[in-house]
């Protein structure tokens, strides 16, 4: 592991593969939070900005764990918020594990904190002299993590400001497990969800695999795919613009935020992007048969 982590650290920042080059940066005004926005906002037009919720891996502190990844959802016009402060990339030594408290898993961030990153940049498309006044479309909203971080999305995925829904390498644990500090999360919470949901997974060898494919099982109120690789439960975060697992994420958002109709062919069909893609095993339910 901190061999992969150097490796890790020492790959440059990515502008993503976008037609709007993406920063990150830590803004005073929103301490403790890591932002990945389009670095020319201007070029990205009025009112066009959606907006995405990250849970970081582990439900860490580093809002950098994911910034390949992060940088490339925002380089197709989103901004992203990830709780915590850059504490790994070139230069920064791995942040140290997460200690454990009372048998429980002891979480560094909460899911509040991931939505109130969101509220924030919301905010600023409101408020007169922001980089973003005017920017933002509040109804572009998003919430995604992975693993631990994948249950904060799920934890949010009820609030009425969501629109879409991104799980990478993550299920709810099923009853019995001890569970998390910081976090009301549950089998009883899939129940609640109010929009579409896609799970990215890594297969068999991912540790998330059996809770993902039971949160599966369980869902029955929205339209609902499976995505699995062979990434494992690393996916494909340290990947160049953050692999394949990000373009199917950037996919999932243009349709659901969008309604890009291209992008939804990806998903949508017996002959899908995706289910033609010998990489990938795709399970639907409730889902649209044709693209609309």
């Amino acid at each position: 592991m901190s061999a992969e982590m150097a490796i890790y650290n020492a790959i440059p920042d990515t502008p993503g593969s976008g037609a709007y080059p993406a920063t990150k940066e830590e803004d005073p005004r929103l301490p403790d939070h890591v932002i990945y926005r389009p670095r020319d906002l201007a070029s990205v037009g009025k009112g066009k900005l959606g907006v995405v919720g990250w849970g970081n891996g582990g439900c860490a502190a580093d809002g950098a764990s994911a910034r390949l990844h992060l940088a490339e959802i925002a380089s197709h016009g989103y901004v992203v918020v990830a709780p915590g402060t850059i504490a790994s990339g070139p230069g920064v030594p791995p942040a140290p594990q997460m200690p454990a408290a009372s048998g429980r898993f002891a979480a560094a961030t909460n899911s509040q904190q991931v939505m109130a990153g969101v509220a924030w940049v919301i905010a600023e498309g409101k408020r007169r002299g922001s980089p973003y006044y005017g920017r933002i479309d509040p109804k572009m909203v998003a919430v995604s993590g992975h693993s631990c971080g994948g249950l904060q999305a799920l934890e949010l995925a009820p609030d009425p400001r969501v629109k879409a829904v991104v799980i990478h390498n993550s299920g709810v644990f099923r009853a019995g497990f001890p569970g998390m500090d910081n976090m009301s999360v549950s089998k009883a919470t899939l129940g609640k969800l109010r929009t579409p949901v896609v799970y990215i997974n890594g297969g068999p060898s991912d540790i998330a695999y059996e809770n993902g494919m039971d949160d599966y099982r369980l869902i029955d109120r929205v339209p609902v795919a499976m995505l699995n690789n062979g990434a494992g439960h690393g996916g494909t975060f340290h990947e160049p613009d953050g692999g394949i697992n990000a373009q199917v994420a950037v996919a999932w958002l243009d349709w659901q935020l969008r309604g890009d109709k291209n992008a939804a062919k990806m998903f949508v069909g017996e002959e899908c992007g995706l289910c033609t893609d010998g990489k990938w095993v795709v399970q639907r339910k409730q889902f649209p048969t044709t693209v609309r």
